[in-house]
């Protein structure tokens, strides 16, 4: 009599992928509206744009009261308020412990960050449509009540703006990838450019360094429909320095630090 000899059945479970980029995107932009301070930040990008409209219906003149002048208009206070949003969404994993829930869930924490970037580049751009939206009502108002109500605009002027928001999100962001906490992000974002502002205006030595490493000047010119070759190049610098290079050594700390 024989036996034949059969193997046990493999008890190995086949790798089950895990979400996909876009699924994670769409997870941290809903994130971004979950929290109370989410959600108070976004309210108020939309209601100062649009409150800017209003006070230049009450107090521009009425010839300079054309849709180039509210869009431009409503870009440098939303792009002051779109790095803290960058902050939060970087942050607010550490701020409110649930870093471990979401890196078990995706192990791969490097997805995670990306997913985090991608969905604060979309809300800026989202706030350039807002800016446009609140630019279109208001040239419309001003052509009602006697205003110029000029319609002309330079659609490179949208393009330079984008970049103009999209550049402070990521800059928010990388402060808060560098420290990974929310009070600290802020604070340094707020006072680590101005104090080298300040210090590029008063020290001889440092007014050409400046003119590359400033943001608040090399930026200046992405608010006007024409940015030359070298205006450009400066902007890269200075994005290369206050951006590129937190966001990597941030991402390196992200993925080397212990969540407990």
């Amino acid at each position: 009599m024989t036996t034949t000899a059969t193997a046990p059945a493999s008890t190995v479970r086949p790798a089950v992928p895990g979400p996909s980029l876009a699924r994670l995107t769409g997870v941290e932009l809903r994130k971004l509206a979950d929290t109370r301070a989410g959600r108070w930040l976004l309210a108020t990008i939309g209601l100062i744009a649009a409150a800017i409209v209003v006070l230049q219906l009450r107090f521009v003149d009425d010839a300079e009261q054309t849709f180039t002048q509210f869009f431009t208009a409503s870009l440098l206070p939303v792009g002051l308020l779109l790095p803290v949003l960058g902050i939060l969404s970087i942050t607010a994993e550490w701020s409110q412990r649930t870093a471990l829930s979401t890196f078990v869930l995706v192990p791969r924490r490097d997805r995670v960050v990306l997913a985090k970037l991608a969905a604060v580049v979309l809300a800026a751009l989202a706030s350039v449509l807002v800016s446009l939206a609140v630019a279109a009502v208001g040239t419309l108002l001003s052509r009602a009540t006697g205003g110029a109500g000029d319609w002309n605009f330079g659609w490179a002027l949208a393009g330079h703006a984008a970049v103009f928001q999209v550049a402070n999100v990521l800059l928010g962001a990388a402060f808060g990838l560098l420290l990974l906490n929310t009070p600290l992000a802020i604070v340094t974002y707020l006072l680590l450019p101005m104090v080298w502002g300040i210090l590029g205006a008063m020290i001889e030595a440092l007014r050409g360094t400046a003119r590359w490493l400033d943001t608040s000047i090399t930026m200046e010119p992405l608010l006007g429909p024409e940015v030359t070759a070298g205006q450009w190049a400066r902007l890269g610098v200075s994005l290369l320095a206050w951006v590129a290079a937190p966001l990597a050594a941030g991402l390196v700390r992200t993925l080397r630090r212990e969540v407990s």
